[in-house]
């Protein structure tokens, strides 16, 4: 299977000359840790299961209260304002409802009105005196005319003894998006923290709201976290109970939540100061111990060069920077056959293999409908496009606008990655990393800030919280364009007064991301940009075409650091025989240590072998049935479920011992800790490549 490599993507220079060493990434998914870190710089960590009981005790008084009680006053009152004729149909709602019937409970619908203000104070009377009635407004026998509707509250309409499907109740849930009653003292959303193992954090939530009967958009998140991993953030829901989040920790497997508590406001991508990373390298063979501590000191020290990762580029044989070039050129076709192609290496695997097949049924066929059937559902940006050709043949241009907004500006992101990290490496090889050069670009300090000469954009995009994220099939919820403009920071241009007074080091340099509104640095880094745009037939200056959002020049473009230094870095060498044990603990861990073995149970089997990976449950995953036949020397891009490794795997017949290095570290959301790891080990950061480590 052909793969991007790193030198593809301009990732070539290291910052130390160290000889680097041997080390797996990721033998385990558990020996890569990752914890969200908040705005407020505070570590996301898993530490309670438990629903706020106050909560739930008093929804619950509230709702059996009102069933158990006479409504005689209520009726009357409800009589004077609506009449008798609306007052008989409610009492007799009420009956019905409070006589414990079994029966589904159809709504009642009231008389015509065509009263606006009238009809508000009908729905205001069910609100102050009824609650565990709901209303909503219906069309009436004429077009002047609207007729109230009022039935059970069944919660969220989701559930219980008077609910049914949709489809079956044949008209829409009263709030779609959330329980219809809502307390007033609570905020509006639902905060908790997700933790999950080896799932990538849209699976995840899909997962948690098919179980909530509630759509994926109900969920806020800052960013995404890598699949292969355990990670914990935070994520707001709209107008759900705690206590139904909870109860869904004992059939979740590989995924807890908790740590709840209600706000106002819902999170946003991008809200986020960045993540803590523990990270375990095991197998570590090195010349001397020596090496590693050098090694170590050194990035601790000095940093690593701020590369995109690979994962920016995706893992398929067909990189998005490559799509992203075509749509900068308004190859509108190309871009779009790029996308549904089959793509070499698919055939390696069953899930792969059924999408390549899929891709090739369509490439011969032309079948839109006979495609769509055989297409994984997971495949969001072929399934979006099949679906407008079908309305739209030939118009690719509005096929590739239907995708994802999200998802489709990360092909064009991508470009703009892969000319930054070609222009970070030419920067490392002409002048290196110790000092700063005559036209280098940096963040204004002190009065420079004031100087007119010097230029004001967003800084760099938070949008890199794609940390190993598996294929541009999980990139629809992350990109830059939507996010929240970061700190407004000025950027100048280094002069040679500069150089003398000393002001600005190596930290404070920046390279752009291309853009209408960003400056290039004032030195022969710029023409790297503009050299490498033109081999691709782009101008970064002018555009061929009208479509904005396919177009650098109708971005704003920011500025990335090219150097980055870990935060609170801790490192520490171990020794260990099994590498099924675990060599870090996550927050699960921490929490089985004070609850009951069998509330965690179900996470203790998502460390099993190949082939048999719990989180296959069918309950959970509708995608990889059958992952036996993956090969271990290749990564499967459409459909990368990852078990641990098999028994034995990286270590010897004879149980010797092994070094393992453990490293703790913070890095902005902007970061990869990948970059951070090759500068350790001055190899490849590829998941194939560890891959191979462990045969």
């Amino acid at each position: 299977m052909t793969t991007i490599t790193e030198s593809d993507v301009g990732i070539l220079c290291f910052i130390s000359n160290l000889p680097g060493f041997r080390g797996i990434l990721k033998q385990r998914y558990s020996d890569f840790i990752v914890n969200e870190v908040d705005t407020e710089g505070n570590v996301v960590h898993l530490t309670s299961l438990d629903a706020p009981p106050e909560v739930v005790e008093e929804r619950e008084t509230k709702i059996s209260d009102q069933l158990n009680k006479d409504y005689a006053s209520e009726i009357e009152k409800f009589r004077s304002l609506a009449g008798d004729t609306d007052a008989d149909r409610l009492e007799a709602l009420i009956n019905l409802i409070t006589s414990g019937s079994e029966e589904d409970i159809p709504p009642i619908v009231l008389s015509p009105d065509s009263d606006k203000s009238h009809r508000t104070a009908m729905h205001n009377f069910f609100k102050e005196n009824l609650r565990f009635l709901v209303t909503d407004t219906v069309d009436g026998p004429d077009s002047s005319s609207k007729c109230i509707r009022v039935r059970l509250n069944s919660g969220n309409n989701n559930g219980g003894r008077n609910s049914k499907k949709r489809k079956q109740r044949g008209d829409k849930p009263y709030d779609s998006r959330g329980s219809s009653h809502w307390p007033e003292h609570l905020g509006r959303f639902l905060r908790f923290h997700l933790y999950k193992e080896n799932k990538d954090t849209q699976e995840a939530l899909g997962l948690i709201g098919k179980m909530l009967g509630i759509q994926p958009r109900s969920f806020g998140f800052a960013g995404t976290k890598d699949k292969r991993s355990v990670s914990t953030q935070r994520v707001t829901v709209f107008k759900q109970h705690a206590s139904r989040l909870a109860a869904l920790n004992e059939r979740l497997i590989g995924i807890k939540v908790g740590d709840f508590c209600y706000v106002k406001d819902d999170l946003l991508l991008g809200q986020l100061l960045g993540n803590r990373f523990t990270i375990i390298l095991r197998g570590i063979v090195a010349d001397s111990e020596e090496i590693i501590k050098e090694s170590a000191e050194s990035l601790g020290r000095h940093g690593f060069i701020n590369y995109f990762g690979l994962q920016r580029f995706g893992s398929g044989s067909i990189p998005t920077h490559r799509i992203g070039a075509t749509l900068l050129k308004g190859e509108w076709k190309v871009a779009a056959s790029t996308i549904l192609d089959p793509r070499e290496g698919d055939i390696l695997y069953i899930k792969t293999y059924l999408v390549s097949k899929a891709r090739e049924y369509y490439k011969e066929t032309g079948d839109i409908e006979g495609t769509l059937r055989k297409l994984p559902r997971h495949l969001v940006a072929e399934r979006a496009m099949l679906q407008c050709l079908k309305k739209c043949p030939g118009n690719y241009l509005q096929a590739l606008k239907a995708i994802p907004r999200t998802l489709r500006m990360m092909y064009v992101h991508s470009y703009q990655s892969y000319l930054w990290n070609h222009a970070a490496s030419m920067r490392v090889q002409k002048y290196g990393s110790n000092e700063v050069v005559l036209g280098d670009l940096v963040y204004c300090k002190g009065n420079d800030a004031e100087n007119e000469n010097v230029k004001v954009v967003p800084s760099e995009h938070e949008d890199s919280n794609l940390e190993d994220a598996d294929d541009c099939s999980q990139l629809d919820e992350i990109s830059g364009t939507d996010l929240p403009e970061g700190k407004i920071n000025p950027v100048k241009a280094i002069t040679e007064a500069d150089i003398r007074t000393g002001n600005y080091t190596v930290e404070d340099v920046v390279l752009p991301m291309p853009g209408s509104r960003i400056i290039y640095p004032a030195n022969d880094i710029a023409n790297v940009y503009h050299d490498m745009a033109k081999k691709d037939g782009i101008s970064l200056t002018e555009s061929v075409h009208n479509i904005k959002e396919f177009s650098i020049t109708s971005m704003t473009g920011s500025y990335r650091r090219v150097f980055q230094k870990p935060i609170d870095f801790e490192w520490e060498l171990l020794s260990y025989t099994d590498s099924s044990i675990a060599l870090s603990e996550t927050d699960l861990d921490k929490i089985a240590k004070t609850k009951p073995l069998n509330l965690i149970k179900d996470e203790k089997l998502t460390n099993g072998t190949e082939g048999q990976d719990p989180l296959d449950h069918i309950e959970q995953s509708e995608s990889c049935e059958d992952d036996k036949i993956c090969s271990t020397g290749n990564v499967d891009v459409e459909c990368s479920r990852e078990a641990e490794p098999p028994e034995g795997a990286g270590k010897s017949d004879s149980q010797e011992t092994q070094k393992a290095l453990k490293l703790a570290l913070t890095l902005p959301s902007s970061c990869y800790a990948t970059m951070a790891i090759r500068e350790l080990l001055k190899t490849s950061t590829s998941v194939a490549f560890h891959k191979t480590l462990n045969q």
